[in-house]
C-alpha cells in the first residue's frame, strides 16, 4: 500500500484549524516540524510552544486528490495568504523501525550518553539516559541542549541539588540525576513538558528524586547548588531576580538558549551577583556559566 504525504509551510499561520480540517478530510497522521533551524525553548506564559517557521506534514491514503487538500487548507486559513504545499508518494514501510534507525547515541562530556530506545551505549561503563523524541522538544541534538549537557557532565557533584528551569523533555533534569545529583526540581509552564519530563524520568528510574512543577507552585525559599536554564535570552534577563532567590553563595549557574550576539545583554542582567566564566559557543549559540558571589 502506498500513501500520499503533504507538507505545508505554515510559518506564523495558526496550525489548529488546518490540522482539524485535514483530520476531517481523512489524514491518518499529522506531524509538526521545524522548517528552519530554530529550537523550541521555554515560551512565555500561555504561549504555544511551536517553531516560528512551522511545517505541518499530513499522511493520507494514496487516493486522496491534491485539489481536495488544497481546498481544505484554503478554507481553514480563511483570509490568510495560501501557504506552500508540496506532495510526495510514500511507500508502505515499518515506520517505527525506520524512525529508530535514524536515531544514534550521542555523547556529552566524558561519560554521559543519550541513547534512543533500541540502541546500545558504545561505552560499556558510560552513564546512559534513555530518551526518545516525544511531546516536548529536547533530545540533545540542538547546540543549546548539548552545551547544557556538556556543562552538567562536568559540574555535578554527588549529592547536589539542581534547579532545571524550563525542563522541556526533562533531558537536563534526568542528566543531573543519573550523573549524581540527589534532588532535582524541574519547572515548566507547559503541561506537555511536565508530562514528558515525568514519563522520561520513570523510563530512566529517577522519578522518585525529581519534583516537577509549574512556576506558580514553586517555593521560592528553596536554595540549589546548581541552576540550569535553557530558555530564550529575553526570558533569561526577565528571570534574573527570580533565579537569585534560588541561590546561595557558591551556587553554580548555566544559562543557555543565547545567541552569541546576545551574550553581553544577558551578562549585564546577572554580573552584579555572578562571576562568569568565559562563554562557551557552538555554532551561533552560547552558554554562560558562573558562580554566585553574593546571594
Amino acid at each position: 500500500m502506498s500513501w500520499q504525504r503533504v507538507h505545508i509551510d505554515l510559518h506564523q499561520i495558526d496550525p489548529a484549524p488546518v490540522e482539524q480540517a485535514l483530520l476531517e478530510l481523512g489524514a491518518v497522521s499529522i506531524d509538526f516540524s521545524d522548517a528552519a533551524d530554530d529550537p523550541i525553548l521555554e515560551p512565555a506564559p500561555g504561549a504555544m510552544p511551536l517553531w516560528p517557521a512551522l511545517r505541518l506534514s499530513a499522511l493520507f491514503e494514496a487516493e486522496i486528490e491534491a485539489t481536495a487538500i488544497r481546498l481544505a487548507v484554503a478554507s481553514a486559513i480563511e483570509t490568510r495568504p495560501m501557504p506552500t504545499l508540496s506532495f510526495e508518494s510514500v511507500a508502505d514501510q515499518d515506520w517505527i523501525k525506520n524512525w529508530q534507525q535514524d536515531l544514534q547515541p550521542m555523547q556529552f562530556g566524558h561519560h554521559l550518553w543519550i541513547c534512543p530506545s533500541g540502541s546500545q551505549c558504545p561505552e560499556p561503563d558510560g552513564t546512559v539516559i534513555k530518551l526518545d523524541p516525544g511531546l516536548a522538544f529536547g533530545t540533545g541534538s540542538h547546540p543549546t541542549t548539548a552545551l547544557c549537557l556538556d556543562w552538567l557532565a562536568e559540574n555535578i557533584d554527588p549529592g547536589s541539588s539542581v534547579l532545571d528551569y524550563g525542563c522541556g523533555s526533562g533531558i537536563l533534569s534526568i542528566a543531573a540525576l543519573v550523573i549524581g545529583a540527589n534532588q532535582v526540581l524541574g519547572i515548566d509552564f507547559d503541561s506537555q513538558a511536565l508530562r514528558a519530563t515525568h514519563e522520561n524520568a520513570v523510563k530512566n528510574q529517577v522519578a522518585e528524586r525529581l519534583t516537577i512543577l509549574p512556576p506558580e507552585a514553586v517555593n521560592h525559599e528553596q536554595k540549589f547548588d546548581l541552576i540550569v536554564a535553557n530558555i530564550l535570552s529575553g526570558t533569561l534577563i526577565e528571570l534574573a531576580p527570580e533565579f537569585r532567590h534560588f541561590c546561595h553563595t557558591g551556587t553554580r549557574i548555566a544559562l543557555s538558549g543565547i545567541l552569541t550576539g546576545q551574550i553581553e545583554s544577558v551578562t549585564l542582567a546577572y554580573n552584579a551577583w555572578i562571576k562568569f566564566d568565559p562563554p562557551v559557543a557552538r555554532d551561533d549559540w552560547a552558554l554562560l556559566s558562573g558562580t554566585v558571589i553574593t546571594a
